[in-house]
C-alpha cells in the first residue's frame, strides 16, 4: 500500500507541473554589429598590411581590401569603401636582380634613392594622368630576394606637392612591411 500511496503522489506531483506552459519571452532582436575585417584576410599581398598601420604611418583611412596572385607575384589592392581614390597598392615580386640590375633596369628617372628601406630602395611621384591625380611611389630590392612597390594612386584634384609628402610617408609604411611573411 505504501508503494501505491508513493507511486501516486509522485505521479500528482510530475503531472502538476507540466499543466501549466510558461509564456515565452519576447527578446528584443540584437542590433547588427560591424566587424572590422584586417586586410590581412584578403590574403596575397594583403597579408603583410593592416588597416591601423596604414592609417598611423600614412593618415589614409581605408577598410576594404583586395589581393590577387599570379606566378610569382603577389598584388594587394586597399580603399576605402564609400570611394575609388586615394588607393594603395602593395606588389610584391620574386627575383633575383641585383642592385646593378636595379638601378639600370627598375630605378625610376628622376626617383630619390631612399636609404635603409631594403638593399636599394627609391621614392618617386608620377604626374597626373586623365583619370586619376598624381600617383606616389616607393619600391625597393627586399633582402630576401623580392622586389615590392607601394603605389598611392590620389583623386583628380589633387596636388603634386600633396603626392610628394604621401611618398615621403609610404617610406615610412614600406620600413614596417616584411616581404619574408609572404
Amino acid at each position: 500500500m505504501r508503494a501505491r500511496t508513493w507511486l501516486a503522489a509522485s505521479a500528482v506531483l510530475l503531472t502538476a507541473g507540466c499543466a501549466r506552459e510558461v509564456a515565452p519571452v519576447a527578446a528584443p532582436a540584437a542590433e547588427p554589429r560591424a566587424v572590422e575585417v584586417s586586410a590581412a584576410s584578403s590574403g596575397g599581398a594583403c597579408r603583410l598590411l593592416d588597416f591601423a598601420v596604414i592609417a598611423k604611418h600614412t593618415g589614409g583611412r581605408f577598410d576594404v581590401a583586395a589581393a590577387m596572385d599570379k606566378g610569382d607575384t603577389h598584388t594587394c589592392v586597399v580603399r576605402a569603401e564609400q570611394a575609388v581614390l586615394p588607393e594603395l597598392t602593395l606588389t610584391v615580386t620574386d627575383t633575383s636582380i641585383d642592385t646593378s640590375t636595379f638601378t639600370l633596369d627598375v630605378l625610376p628617372r628622376g626617383a630619390k634613392k631612399v636609404t635603409k628601406l631594403g638593399k636599394i630602395g627609391y621614392r618617386h611621384t608620377l604626374p597626373k594622368t586623365a583619370k586619376d591625380g598624381p600617383t606616389a611611389e616607393v619600391g625597393w630590392l627586399a633582402s630576401e630576394g623580392r622586389l615590392a612597390t607601394l603605389r598611392w594612386t590620389s583623386p583628380r584634384g589633387t596636388a603634386t606637392a600633396e603626392a610628394d609628402k604621401v611618398a615621403g610617408k609610404l617610406v615610412n609604411l614600406a620600413k614596417v612591411i616584411d616581404t619574408r611573411q609572404l
